[in-house]
């Protein structure tokens, strides 16, 4: 009885841990852009003055919980990804049902030679989720260009729902990560890009794995298949409160969701400053693959590691493995309020920093997390024992703390530039870098096995490090490009 109240509260939290966090990542991408002033989506704005939404435009509300489902389907499955991929998936007696495995399988060991469980898990899981952010720019497109953004996020999110559902069963593995796949691009940038246009020009407002792990694997992704449909539904229900299609995509008079077949608007030419700082953020999309890798390997290598190598007692209970991604989830939470807190309060006696230089504090700060994993290590190896939970809060603390700004500002900084008529497809692209990060943490998370766990972390500070210097230099350098200004005056 005790074991199943402890799963029970641990679902709970980490259910609405996923949501919070990434309805927290929508409001801080505003308060990111509080100061800028600038917008380039007035022309879809429906009502300027609309605040009903703790100040925001009503739809702000229907976006920001629509992706916290979104993300706690999403978030709740990659938790339980690995996991079962190493305690069950890949083994025999399931993994010879997967339909079309054995070629996958023989495909990826073309290029990475014959790989251990754990390594073929870390492999799969890089490339999953480094596809994830690549087909967003697909995404991107179609809703730019061809469906509008309505009908691709629903599409999205319906083939999102199917493979959630399809990853209860064995034999239809990579059939659920290709429905995955294929609909996180078509939801997920979509999504994102709308929120720029809720406001008008110069507007400073714009600014579930433990239930797998515990009660069985197909109940995790069952519930993940739910969440996404719920935010589906909340979606939809406020689409009349969510501004048009892309300026490209023409609506019919009177239903701004569908587009007219045939019509296209007049394409809007780039001016340029707006080529010179479209070239400015894909120069910097390297720096941000390398800055990420720390915080997605949370997802792989860490997991197997802390399952194996750490004590995870918590006030005398032997949590599960999958409460790390709750704790995570929760400091992740606090940390982004606390990052607009203190943002706001420096502000208001000091400059506030630009966003690239915010994104270089941030990733300087996630280096010391992973020096306290490296330390942790250290000391329980000479003891030869498991590395107190301690040292895994304090790694989750001073991580989410140094993430809370890297994601959400870079997102700003990236929905920001965009220009108009490319503002989705900018936003697919700058998830490129996630994609290249993913599929690096793949590869390195197979070093686990390869070196001395005290060098895998502090290769991972190591990255965190050397981004956080080339983001300060490259402020020095080109920020001007990226600041604020008025693109009708750059026009050449």
């Amino acid at each position: 009885m005790c074991d199943f109240d402890v799963g029970r509260w641990t679902l709970d939290v980490e259910r609405w841990a996923f949501a919070s966090k990434h309805l927290r990542f929508k409001l801080s991408i505003l308060a990111a852009l509080a100061k800028t002033g600038q917008t380039q989506h007035a022309p879809s704005m429906h009502n300027p003055e609309d605040r009903s939404f703790l100040g925001h435009p009503r739809g702000l509300g229907y976006i920001a919980f629509a992706e916290a489902w979104e993300r706690f389907s999403y978030y709740g499955m990659q938790a339980l990804l690995v996991l079962y991929m190493v305690n069950r998936l890949l083994h025999p007696g399931h993994i010879e049902h997967i339909a079309g495995f054995g070629p996958f399988r023989q495909l990826i060991e073309t290029f990475r030679g014959p790989l251990s469980v754990q390594a073929l898990a870390s492999t799969i899981f890089g490339l999953y989720t480094g596809l994830v952010y690549l087909t967003p720019i697909v995404g991107g497109l179609i809703a730019d260009r061809v469906l509008g953004r309505t009908r691709t996020i629903t599409i999205g999110a319906l083939l999102m729902s199917a493979g959630h559902f399809l990853m209860a069963f064995d034999v239809t593995f990579l059939l659920a990560l290709t429905c995955l796949l294929t609909g996180v691009g078509c939801f997920k940038g979509n999504l994102a890009s709308q929120v720029g246009a809720l406001y008008a020009t110069g507007d400073n407002r714009r600014a579930d794995g433990t239930l797998g792990e515990v009660y069985g694997w197909h109940y995790g992704f069952g519930a993940a298949g739910v969440g996404m449909l719920i935010g589906l539904t909340i979606y939809l229900f406020g689409r009349k409160w969510l501004p048009p299609d892309s300026p490209v995509v023409v609506a019919e008079v009177g239903d701004p969701g569908r587009v007219e077949k045939g019509k296209r608007a007049a394409k809007t030419r780039l001016t340029y400053r707006e080529k010179m700082a479209i070239i400015a953020l894909l120069l910097l999309l390297p720096v941000l693959t390398i800055a990420v890798i720390g915080n997605q390997q949370i997802f792989n290598a860490y997991l197997v590691w802390a399952q194996d190598h750490a004590n995870l007692v918590f006030f005398g209970r032997k949590m599960p493995t999958t409460w790390l991604i709750t704790l995570d989830s929760i400091l992740s939470v606090s940390c982004l309020a606390g990052a607009v807190v203190f943002w706001r309060l420096w502000s208001k006696k000091y400059p506030e920093p630009a966003e690239i230089t915010k994104i270089s504090i941030g990733s300087m700060i996630a280096v010391t997390g992973f020096l306290s994993l490296a330390a942790g290590t250290a000391i329980a190896t000479g003891a030869e024992a498991k590395v107190p939970i301690g040292w895994l809060i304090t790694f989750h603390l001073l991580n989410s703390i140094g993430f809370a700004n890297v994601f959400p500002v870079s997102l700003a900084l990236y929905a920001r530039v965009a220009p108009a008529a490319l503002s989705a497809t900018i936003i697919g692209i700058y998830y490129l870098a996630f994609f290249a990060a993913n599929n690096l943490v793949g590869w390195i998370g197979g070093f686990l096995e390869k070196m001395p766990a005290t060098h895998f972390w502090l290769l991972h500070s190591a990255l965190c490090g050397t981004a956080g210097i080339i983001f300060l230099v490259a402020g020095r350098l080109f920020g001007h490009l990226l600041a604020p200004g008025n693109n009708e005056s750059n026009r050449q």
